[in-house]
């Protein structure tokens, strides 16, 4: 198949979109919002086409799994996209210089965003209203085991963009076969800029074949320590909501380190876990703690290779350390910069531990499950990026842009 063709439209969408009225862009995410909802059943057949083909044990089956209430959610993300301030055109800077010139720097689209993504239907609707809020067009290849689900989100959006006379080349969804994946790398001087979102395996895929700039939505390895101030209750809700609330999401908890003082805290810390049946793999210490009291067909030993993996499932690695230093250690050791969390009422340690830590989120005392757009008020997100050049972090409107110099003279030369 030649892709060539997908890659011109979408290039020359891009004008198209960027014609358009804040005021349009905003009924037109209102109108698709109703949409969804509206076509909720025909998406949830199609889903249920996609979930046939998934084992229910595969860490990726929630995340493909959609529900009413979810496509209301996702819906809902959409009508706050429509709300929040668009930020084209914003002036950044703007200088008068002696001779005369007006220099601004001007808020513009990225162009074409190309998104790569695994078993995440949302990730269609998500990425499309960020980038229609931006200027931006939206190239997305999905992957097989979404195929049915990415279709029917796609249809909607393309029947909400006809009624209003819009071009559907603002959102193209490639075929789910692996071929357009490398032609999608290779789209050099048509697409801007690529966002991998998915396992770290693709991320790493993306980032060494791609020959176009990527942004890279890193995996989660996400670390919570527990220190020797730490309020137990307030530790026992956070643990637990981070861990469970949603376990295939990459903000999801991996690994609880623990002061060596509270150590006899630890069976009660836990405790709610195992009603939630998480599998625990123990270092040497927490295991002889644990071994009375949690559930011996959860409990294990850890292994070297159970530190710094993102789990995706109900399983948690529990370590003890001797103080803030080695916990901070373990962590840059292990972290994949994406989100990581005290439990303390030491100040000074809070201080040390938000300042030391290298990752995109940083917590005190919360749940590292707040790492989302939606959460950080930014409508939706098109993906969390662990890297620092562009973007870190949720990244929503003001990180799908970039921006020129304006420049207005009246007839200057350069001597």
């Amino acid at each position: 198949m030649n892709y060539t063709t997908y890659f011109e439209n979408a290039k020359k969408a891009t004008r198209n979109l960027i014609s358009l009225s804040k005021e349009k862009i905003n009924l037109v995410l209102t109108d698709l919002a109703l949409a969804l909802v509206k076509n909720s059943e025909e998406i949830l057949l199609e889903n249920d086409k996609d979930l046939a083909k998934m084992p229910i044990e595969d860490p990726k089956y929630d995340r493909l799994k959609l529900t009413s209430d979810r496509i209301k959610a996702i819906a809902e993300d959409m009508q706050n996209v429509a709300k929040l301030v668009n930020p084209l055109s914003e002036i950044l800077s703007e200088n008068n210089l002696d001779n005369g010139l007006n220099i601004q720097k001007v808020r513009v689209p990225l162009g074409v965003v190309g998104v790569i993504y695994e078993a995440r239907p949302n990730v269609t609707a998500d990425v499309f209203s960020l980038c229609f809020k931006t200027g931006n067009v939206a190239v997305l290849k999905g992957g097989s085991d979404a195929e049915f689900s990415n279709l029917a989100i796609t249809k909607i959006i393309h029947n909400v963009l006809k009624k209003h006379e819009i071009n559907v080349d603002v959102l193209t969804l490639l075929p789910a076969e692996r071929a357009a994946t490398e032609a999608l790398l290779n789209a050099r001087g048509f697409v801007d800029v690529l966002i991998p979102r998915g396992s770290q395996s693709l991320i790493n895929y993306v980032r060494e074949h791609s020959k176009i700039p990527v942004i890279e939505t890193g995996a989660g390895i996400v670390h919570t320590y527990f220190d020797e101030t730490a309020d137990l209750e307030k530790g026992k809700e956070i643990i637990f909501n981070a861990k469970t609330r949603r376990v295939s999401v990459c903000n999801s908890l991996d690994c609880v380190l623990i002061h060596q003082s509270r150590i006899s805290d630890l069976p009660s810390l836990l405790s709610p876990l195992a009603n939630a049946e998480v599998e625990i793999f123990a270092d040497e210490k927490s295991y002889e703690s644990l071994k009375s009291t949690y559930p011996s067909a959860l409990l294990n030993q850890a292994k070297p290779e159970h530190f710094g993996t993102e789990f995706l499932s109900l399983k948690l690695a529990v370590k003890v350390v001797e103080n803030l230093e080695e916990a901070l250690n373990h962590i840059a050791e292990f972290s994949s910069k994406h989100s990581e969390a005290i439990i303390s009422e030491d100040a000074e340690n809070i201080a040390e531990f938000l300042n030391q830590v290298d990752a995109a989120a940083v917590y005190a005392n919360a749940s590292t499950g707040f790492t989302d757009g939606a959460q950080f008020g930014l409508g939706a997100e098109i993906g969390i990026s662990t890297q620092k050049l562009h973007a870190r972090g949720p990244m929503g409107l003001e990180e799908l842009t970039s921006y020129k110099w304006v420049v207005r003279g009246n007839g200057q030369i350069r001597k």
